[in-house]
């Protein structure tokens, strides 16, 4: 797997082999924190992990929002000492299967989550339906 950053100003235009982009900096402005993207990995891996998941269930998904936030140390190096994540799920969808999935996800199957020296906690909402 490879990316390359070239230089633009005050940013790094993040190109990945696609040529899928993102805009990396101080996260200052409209671009986004190196660690603000380390947030939004966790997310959508887990993200990708459960919707893959409980569709294995058949479990019928028909939304999913995710809430991520990390707690910075203040001492250098700054890294995550503990993350925090919110699934806000849709559909018809029974609560322990959901958490089985997540708990796959966070533990096993996500390479972001199970990367961090973080300590990751979660919780989810279950929202029936489209109504």
């Amino acid at each position: 797997m490879d990316v390359q950053l070239k230089l633009d100003g005050a940013w790094f235009d993040a190109t990945n082999a696609k040529g899928a982009k993102i805009k990396l900096g101080a996260g200052l402005g409209d671009g986004v924190s190196p660690m603000e993207a380390v947030l939004m990995a966790a997310g959508g891996c887990s993200g990708i992990d459960i919707v893959s998941i409980l569709e294995k269930m058949r479990q019928p998904l028909e939304g999913l929002e995710i809430i991520v936030s990390g707690q910075r140390r203040e001492d250098y190096p700054k890294y995550f000492h503990s993350v925090f994540i919110k699934y806000i799920l849709k559909g018809d969808l029974e609560a322990e299967k959901v958490e089985r999935a997540i708990e796959l996800s966070l533990a096993k199957y996500c390479s972001v989550t199970t990367g961090l020296k973080a300590k990751i906690t979660y919780e989810y909402v279950i929202e029936n339906g489209e109504g």
